[in-house]
């Protein structure tokens, strides 16, 4: 068994939205990543998705995205990404009846021996663009991922695997509260997207704090997904 992940499908196969308009590297992105998920991933495989997954506003309009994710190789676990306006309740996620997605939200996802959780995240709080309406989203994400963490319950797991969409870290690169969270729970990878184009100089990997980070924006790793376990 390996797991992969890739962020920021950014899938639209109405072809109302060509992402090319936003780099030529962008041109036939979606074609780049399903033909090397169908190269690389068996059906024994784990696929991560940190958000972003679909530019579908309404949920009936992102199933034909998800349906395609649903019939290429491996069990599949996705978070809510900050365009991803189609995601509802969970109730509602697991009535697409999706054979090998599972949606995290405010839950868990145990496979084999690893743990699975995470939740969309924020704009870090030192952001020019963070604003006093964006307080309570802070802390309701905050929430959800304890929320996440603690359905892990006793469980026992080998590996704890946190995705957040958003860079869980402050302007100046220091980590914020939702690596505190990650620290409290022991969680050893944490998966994140959300940075594109210019925004990959922000791109911060490695171990620290004791928990290995990994931006797995789609374009960021060539539209390949990468190898995590």
């Amino acid at each position: 068994m390996s797991i992969y992940a890739i962020g920021d499908t950014h899938f639209d196969f109405t072809n109302k939205k060509p992402m090319s308009i936003f780099g030529e590297n962008w041109k036939d992105h979606d074609k780049k990543i399903i033909s090397y998920w169908q190269e690389i991933v068996t059906e024994e495989d784990l696929v991560l998705i940190p958000g972003d997954i679909s530019w579908a506003l309404k949920l009936k309009e992102a199933y034909n995205d998800l349906e395609v994710i649903d019939k290429l190789p491996g069990k599949k676990a996705v978070i809510k990404g900050n365009h991803d306006y189609w995601w509802e309740t969970r109730n509602k996620l697991k009535g697409l009846n999706l054979k090998s997605v599972s949606f995290i939200h405010n839950n868990s996802y145990i496979y084999k021996d690893v743990a699975i959780v995470g939740t969309r995240g924020w704009l870090s709080k030192d952001s020019d663009e963070f604003k006093q309406k964006d307080i309570k989203i802070y802390n309701r994400e905050l929430h959800r991922l304890r929320m996440s963490l603690e359905s892990i319950g006793d469980n026992e797991v080998k590996a704890k695997i946190a995705m957040i969409h958003y860079p869980p870290f402050n302007t100046d690169g220091s980590v914020n509260e939702f690596v505190e969270i990650m620290k409290e729970y022991n969680v050893d990878i944490c998966l994140y997207g959300h940075l594109h184009s210019e925004g990959h100089k922000y791109v911060i990997e490695g171990l620290i704090e004791g928990i290995e980070f990994k931006c797995v924006s789609s374009d960021y790793i060539d539209f390949k997904m990468k190898k995590i376990l």
